[in-house]
């Protein structure tokens, strides 16, 4: 199972910086334009290590990557970021609100062993391959993990979710505010004690791959190269060799038997749709015509194994409720998912889809279809997260963009500097 240890994390300085300047979202949700202007907030934003600009004249000496690891290294030097006296967790909270309802996601950041995936660390869905070049080569030059990869864990004890209320009654060490106005909040974990009872908590426990499947296999393949050549150097017999900085990556750990985690659903936007669309679908599909206005992820959260549907040249809404048929080669663990049962029998086996778009918003999602933009678009259900344990213990993957977690984590709360 999972191996989990504290670590002298890397802080901003309060005293010297204010939070909202200086964080950032995850790096690949970052547009051109909000880019911009994360880098007009602070000259020590943490985007111009993250995710910077690429400038004319870059080369293989000076280029962005060079740039964040001078920016991490003389921000250190200059005490703008220090690391911690004592290795610690980091307890994290984001106080948000959703549907107009308050949640509060609740975990704390971690280092967990890495390894190969499914041994103790387990994948939810497939991901879209996109280079993994940029994220090495950071690592490469800065020697650091400065975004967390967020992750799952299952404790119904829920020990470290009790350490965790109880450190933040404290005031944070740190705290923030995002653009959709959600509070982020940090508190240092150190006290031996608290520190035990968390790694009992979780010791014997999987650890399941939220967000961030490609930073994980990023962080795997730079391990790989750094023992390729250390091994060399100094070779160690297997039974003395003790850990190095880069065995070991940065993660947020949530406990999914508490109640402050979010998923969304994400719809899908096709073109290339037969002619004739519904009539091969109620061969497989109870179809209901729904009113143009009808609210259909309201309607769809009634109901189990249903998806809606909408199309160019109709201003109606269906609902399509799945009569049973059609996936009996299926693995049981991904066939009651209302995304496989999209993936695998709508889109592949009935209409030979092979391009999809993705869209969170239900109303923007509606709007491409009426434009012509697309010719259709499917609705689902959220995606629940004892889906997400039990299709990944199964050792099988969800398809991609399965599951949306919400809320997103900063960039910049703490990072893990290799010593």
């Amino acid at each position: 199972m999972a191996e989990i240890i504290p670590f002298k994390g890397v802080l901003y300085n309060m005293s010297k910086v204010s939070g909202e300047d200086v964080i950032a979202p995850p790096y690949d949700i970052i547009a051109p334009e909000y880019k911009e202007k994360l880098y007009s907030k602070s000259p020590y934003n943490i985007v111009r290590i993250d995710f910077g600009k690429e400038l004319e004249g870059d080369n293989e000496l000076q280029n962005k990557y060079t740039r964040a690891a001078n920016n991490l290294n003389s921000w250190l030097k200059d005490g703008i970021l220090h690391g911690s006296k004592a290795p610690a967790f980091y307890a994290y909270e984001v106080d948000y609100r959703i549907k107009g309802s308050r949640k509060r996601l609740r975990g704390f950041f971690s280092l967990v062993r890495l390894e190969e995936l499914g041994k103790g660390v387990y994948p939810h869905e497939c991901t879209h391959s996109k280079p993994k070049a940029d994220r090495l080569n950071l690592l490469r030059t800065c020697r650091a993990n400065i975004s967390p990869i967020f992750s799952l864990y299952n404790s119904p004890e829920k020990k470290a979710s009790e350490i965790m209320n109880r450190v933040m009654l404290r005031k944070p060490y740190m705290e923030a505010k995002d653009s959709d106005s959600a509070i982020h909040r940090l508190w240092i974990v150190e006290a031996e004690k608290d520190i035990k009872i968390i790694q009992d908590d979780l010791k014997e426990k999987p650890v399941f791959i939220a967000d961030g499947h490609h930073r994980y296999e990023t962080a795997l393949e730079f391990k790989k190269e750094m023992d390729a050549a250390t091994a060399a150097d100094s070779p160690i017999h297997p039974f003395t060799h003790s850990p190095n900085p880069w065995d070991y990556v940065l993660m947020f750990l949530a406990n999914m038997s508490d109640e402050g985690l979010t998923i969304l659903p994400a719809h899908r936007l096709v073109k290339n749709l037969p002619e004739n669309s519904l009539d091969i679908l109620s061969g497989y599909f109870a179809v209901e015509s729904l009113a143009a206005d009808a609210d259909i992820t309201g309607v769809l959260s009634g109901y189990e194994h249903a998806i809606g549907f909408c199309y160019r040249n109709s201003d109606k809404l269906y609902l399509l409720r799945h009569k049973g048929s059609g996936l009996e080669n299926i693995n049981p663990a991904l066939k009651e998912l209302d995304v496989t049962i999209l993936h695998e029998l709508i889109f592949k086996k009935l209409l030979n889809i092979t391009e999809v778009t993705y869209e969170m918003d239900t109303a923007e999602t509606r709007e491409m279809v009426r434009k012509g933009i697309y010719d259709g678009a499917f609705f689902l259900n959220p995606t629940g997260v004892k889906d997400v344990e039990r299709v990944a213990l199964s050792g099988e993957r969800m398809p991609p963009k399965s599951t949306y977690f919400y809320p997103k984590l900063l960039t910049g709360m703490v990072m893990y500097k290799f010593q």
